[in-house]
């Protein structure tokens, strides 16, 4: 079924996911405050919007793509926010990482005015976005998930339904978390092995069919040269960039701070990503935290 949808939020990844629901053949409003994507999304059959507002008026479904949780809270709520012209038919899709508290603070804002809302953030980085594979995390009622779910289906093959507002940031978290984990291990393995005469790609080949087993082995291997589709193999262009898995570690120790959680190695991770921040890699893909072990 085709619907109205407007789309703020045309970074990495919104861009891309705005472009598969033009293709699904839903009309497509879109927003950025980089005018240049917002006229390239034009030029493929989306409709350009003039400001937020517009882009939010009489559409069916309303999806959101931004920073951080002040960019959300901002778009939403207060004097200026969107919940004072929002049509209580529209569905809002937060598809930001943000911390649960403020997916909670807008959801509960929206439905005091009658306004449906899920959280859902996604993995599957770029690539995922534009292939339309992502998996989306949803947290919202039975009922505002159901209607949610076609749509995210236009944009990702996997839809989980985590629980209420806010249980979609949590999983998120959780899986961010454990992600750089993962990332930060197997490229102090590999380092090593090169280290002791090893070669990366025969490495690799070993542990993928190992105990050592995990997706940056098998789909993302963060050393240059092993995997020519991964970033690291281009000059560890992204991506899902090093400031961006820094914001997400910094969401998840808040969590476990305020769920009194021990998650030393969430720490460790979020400490050593920090550390390539200020070597001045924020920009570059996250699995650039090879470069922290490399003797080169």
């Amino acid at each position: 079924m085709s619907l109205s949808i407007g789309f703020i939020g045309l970074g990495n990844m919104g861009g891309p996911m705005a472009a598969n629901l033009v293709k699904a053949g839903h009309q497509v409003k879109v927003f950025d405050l980089n005018r240049s994507v917002v006229n390239l999304l034009a030029d493929n059959g989306a409709i350009a919007a003039d400001d937020a507002k517009h882009c939010a008026t009489d559409v069916d479904v309303l999806i959101s793509m931004l920073p951080a949780s002040k960019h959300v809270k901002s778009l939403y709520l207060g004097d200026t926010g969107l919940v004072h012209i929002l049509a209580k038919s529209t569905l809002v899709i937060d598809c930001s990482t943000i911390d649960a508290a403020s997916a909670r603070d807008v959801g509960a804002e929206l439905s005091e005015h009658g306004i449906d809302f899920v959280d859902a953030p996604v993995s599957g980085g770029v690539a995922g976005a534009t292939a339309g594979t992502l998996t989306f995390i949803v947290g919202g009622g039975d009922e505002q998930f159901a209607k949610a779910q076609p749509v995210l289906a236009d944009m990702g093959k996997n839809i989980f339904h985590a629980g209420d507002i806010g249980a979609g940031q949590v999983a998120k978290i959780c899986n961010n978390m454990l992600l750089s984990i993962l990332m930060a291990g197997t490229s102090e393995a590999i380092q090593m092995g090169i280290n002791n005469g090893l070669d990366a790609k025969v490495l690799s080949d070993i542990m993928t069919a190992s105990s050592g087993r995990n997706w940056t082995l098998e789909l993302y291997n963060p050393c240059p040269g092993v995997m020519a589709t991964a970033p690291a193999s281009n000059d560890y262009k992204p991506g899902f960039m090093v400031d961006l898995m820094a914001k997400d570690l910094g969401l998840a120790m808040e969590a476990a701070q305020q769920s009194n959680s021990v998650t030393p190695m969430g720490s460790m991770a979020k400490n050593l990503y920090t550390m390539l921040q200020h070597q001045g890699a924020g920009s570059e893909d996250f699995s650039a935290i090879f470069k922290l072990f490399s003797k080169e």
